[in-house]
Formats: structure tokens, sequence, C-alpha cells
């Protein structure tokens, strides 16, 4: 079996950058320089998952609805048994993503947005999307404080759907639906971390 080959970025970059722990909305001081062709590494996922000298960058992507009343509601599940991330299982979670691969930096033999075209891949593996749309990039989340989290960066996209359509298109993505914004906040002992630290940073000031 051929091993996957993941988009990763130094650390030292990310810090010279500007560190930081959590949510930082200024995507477009990290995004540009981190996705530029001459910082950008592609390494076999085994050597990197447990190397903290390189952040693994992933799209991450939350999927909201408003309701005529004003109610928010985001689509979540849990992470099954056979999910790809082991240290994830069994937790609840408001994000769509994953890795890019190297197989995503070109299209039919051309040169094209390969971050892009590797979230839109994630997003099509992950769920079956029925709705109108309007995507904004909100910004990025870093957890150095988790063992997944140290090894990875994401780039956080919000979908807000004209409609609550949107179905799990994997197995291991389960009991999964809409649900309030205002119920999630409640109790986010059970989310991963990056959902847990999306839901404060996006919606807790709000809700």
């Amino acid at each position: 079996m051929i091993e996957e080959n993941v988009l990763v970025v130094p650390t030292a970059l990310f810090h010279e950058l500007g560190h930081f722990q959590g949510f930082c909305r200024d995507v477009e001081r990290y995004r540009k320089t981190l996705l530029a062709s001459e910082n950008v590494l592609f390494r076999p996922r085994s050597d990197v998952e447990k190397d903290p000298s390189f952040k693994q960058l992933i799209p991450y992507m939350i999927f909201s609805h408003t309701a005529e009343d004003g109610t928010v509601r985001l689509f979540q599940y849990v992470r099954g048994k056979g999910a790809g991330e082991s240290r994830l299982r069994s937790k609840r979670s408001v994000g769509v993503g994953g890795h890019l691969s190297a197989v995503d930096v070109t299209k039919n033999g051309t040169p094209h947005d390969f971050y892009r075209e590797g979230m839109l891949r994630e997003l099509h593996e992950e769920v079956v999307l029925g709705s109108a749309f309007t995507e904004e990039c909100v910004g990025m989340i870093n957890d150095d404080e988790t063992e997944v989290g140290r090894v990875h960066l994401g780039i956080v996209h919000r979908f807000e759907l004209t409609e609550l359509s949107l179905q799990s298109n994997e197995p291991d993505l389960i009991e999964s639906g809409f649900v309030p914004v205002t119920e999630m906040l409640r109790d986010l002992s059970g989310f991963e971390s990056w959902s847990a630290i999306c839901l404060e940073a996006i919606f807790g000031a709000k809700e």
C-alpha cells in the first residue's frame, strides 16, 4: 500500500508569522505565506503525525443554517471507530476536513489551486451537500495543548446553508445532524478540541 504524502509547513515558519493558541481571525496574516510554493512540503503521513517540527495544514469546514427566527444550527457528528484519526474517535465534531495530499497538486496534468482542490475533495468525500450556500474563511485554529493539535494547523471555513440539507457520506461519521448552537455551548466536554474552540470563538459571544 502506497503511503499518503500530506501537506505540511514548518512549525518554525508558523511561529515567525505569529504563534497563537486557540482561534485567530487574521487569516491573511498566515494563509498566503503558508501556502506559498516555496514553503509547502509534502511528507509521508507516518513521519509527521508525531513530529511537532511540522504542522499538517487542514481545511476545517463548518456548516451552519440560520432560521427566520435567528436560531443558528450547526451540522455535528460523532467520529466512529473507523475514523481516520484514531486519537479523535468517539469525539463530537462540528468540523469536516482532512489532510491535503500530493495528489491535489495537479488536476488533469495542469497547475491549479491545490488547497481549494483538496478542500473540495474532502468535502465531497465526507458529506453530501444538498443546499445552496455562501462560504467564508473565518479564521485559523491552533491547539498545542493536545497531542493531535501540536502537529496540525487548521484553516476554518464557514458554509452558511440556505436549507437544512446535508448528510454524512462516510459510515464513520455517525449520529449526525443539525443541532442549535445554544445547545452545544451548554456542554463542550464531549467535543474534540478544535470544535470546542471554534464554537466558543465564532458563536459564543453571539448566543
